[in-house]
């Protein structure tokens, strides 16, 4: 059975691939079903095995010399590459980066809470932007803010790889600090939150909550100062 009629039962639009009779060269290197290498033909005795075996000839590749063609379901191969096309696409997660903000003389307690808003964001699947800020006289103390963002990497290491080191931007001091699981893992395993995990919720600054639907991949969702 020809292509075309096979496709056109399926509803399915028609590739650029030429196919049995749309192939115009005089011989051909065939491929069979399998994978196995036929060696190279006149294109009257491919269309004829393709016949014999109920396949299509299927020029694979139009620019090698002669061509490449396969014996193959042409109608099975183009429902199947439309299968795995939509997946793919489910599977596309849009990258968002939070931030979060400190000071290099952060107390203890709110270095603690903002930890715990990065380790909610890694666990969610999404990437951290770390940024110290420095004032007056801190800037020349940059030492400070490395250390803070070393102490930081090593405790929440468990959960993220460093994906930019730490340097020095202006005033400020950047990481960025990446999940080790990837967000396409994460979605679909159902797990709850907990009560503390709520808690944290309600405790964060709104500019710390997740980025809205419509902004754009890579986009920094700011939180608020210490």
């Amino acid at each position: 059975m020809h292509a075309s009629a096979r496709i056109a039962n399926q509803g399915g639009p028609i590739s650029d691939l030429r196919v049995n009779d749309q192939i115009r060269t005089k011989e051909v290197r065939l491929v069979g079903p399998q994978g196995e290498q036929v060696g190279i033909v006149s294109i009257d005795k491919a269309l004829q095995l393709a016949a014999d075996v109920d396949l299509d000839l299927v020029e694979v590749a139009p620019t090698a010399r002669p061509p490449v063609c396969k014996l193959m379901d042409y109608g099975k191969y183009k429902y199947e590459s439309a299968q795995k096309a939509r997946a793919s696409r489910r599977n596309q997660q849009q990258t968002v980066i939070k931030e979060m903000k400190l000071r290099p003389k952060i107390d203890k307690h709110d270095y603690e809470t903002k930890k715990g808003h990065i380790v909610r964001f890694l666990t969610a699947g999404d990437k951290v932007k770390i940024t110290i800020m420095f004032r007056g006289r801190e800037q020349s103390r940059p030492e400070l803010g490395r250390r803070l963002l070393d102490k930081l990497a090593e405790e929440i290491s468990d959960l993220a790889i460093i994906e930019s080191a730490a340097k020095q931007d202006g005033r400020n001091m950047i990481m960025v600090v990446a999940p080790i699981r990837p967000k396409s893992e994460i979605k679909g395993t159902g797990r709850s939150k907990s009560g503390r995990d709520r808690d944290a919720e309600a405790e964060e600054p709104a500019e710390a909550a997740e980025a809205p639907a419509e902004a754009p991949a890579e986009t920094p969702a700011e939180t608020p100062e210490s």
